[in-house]
């Protein structure tokens, strides 16, 4: 097992945020996990983990704001279970800041992947959108709308990328969600499970997902 190393960055409005770094050796692609409600980084441990054993060179998980160990705007502590929709879109600010580092890093867009579960792949597919240079996102249990984070309308900027989207059959918004996205983008890759459960959940109850997505991504990304 890899062992991660903290790190922690500003965004632009001032909310630090703290994430896990796991590193590898030579010169493969770089990815950004970005977790579930309730969840917190280490919930990617695993999977980062199989990622590096494919080939991956960096990858970094996030607590995003107001979950985990990332709680602190300025002097203001931070509670995702107050968050106003508006303020859990605010959330895509981590994403860019965190990007931003591993470019510090070494990495760059065009060899980045995005992994996100619910919440955390509605934001993957939202930065997707805005970075034509990304290549590849995985999306674990999206939804058209997670607290006004949306989906739908990014499909048209998903031209010739690869798009996994996961979903086990009994999480039916987030089956019906990823249909949805498929027939908007025709690119689109389907993986449907059966009782599973939503997000990061569907790793401890499917182990196989984990490699199966992993080496999707290293020939996507590499």
């Amino acid at each position: 097992m890899f062992k991660a190393e903290k790190v922690s960055f500003v965004t632009l409005d001032d909310v630090t945020i703290v994430g896990d770094v796991y590193r590898g050796t030579g010169h493969g692609p770089a990815a950004l996990l970005l977790h579930m409600m309730p969840a917190i980084k280490e919930s990617w441990s695993s999977f980062a983990n199989v990622l590096l054993s494919q080939g991956f060179k960096i990858i970094l998980a996030i607590d995003l704001r107001g979950h985990g160990e990332s709680q602190l705007q300025t002097d203001k502590k931070l509670d995702f279970l107050e968050f106003s929709d508006q303020e859990h879109q605010l959330k895509i600010r981590d994403v860019i800041t965190a990007v931003s580092w591993l470019e510090e890093q070494g990495a760059t867009k065009d060899r980045l992947a995005l992994i996100g579960a619910s919440i955390g792949a509605n934001l993957s597919i939202a930065y997707g959108a805005m970075n034509p240079e990304i290549p590849a996102v995985v999306a674990l249990s999206p939804g058209l709308n997670y607290r006004g984070v949306t989906t739908e309308d990014k499909m048209s900027a998903y031209v010739g990328r690869a798009l996994y989207l996961v979903a086990s059959a009994e999480d039916t918004y987030s089956l019906e969600t990823n249909q949805r996205l498929a027939a908007l983008y025709s690119g689109a890759t389907l993986k449907e499970l059966n009782q599973v459960g939503h997000g990061t959940a569907m790793f401890d109850q499917s182990p196989d997902l984990m490699s199966e997505v992993a080496a999707w991504l290293i020939e996507r990304v590499n």
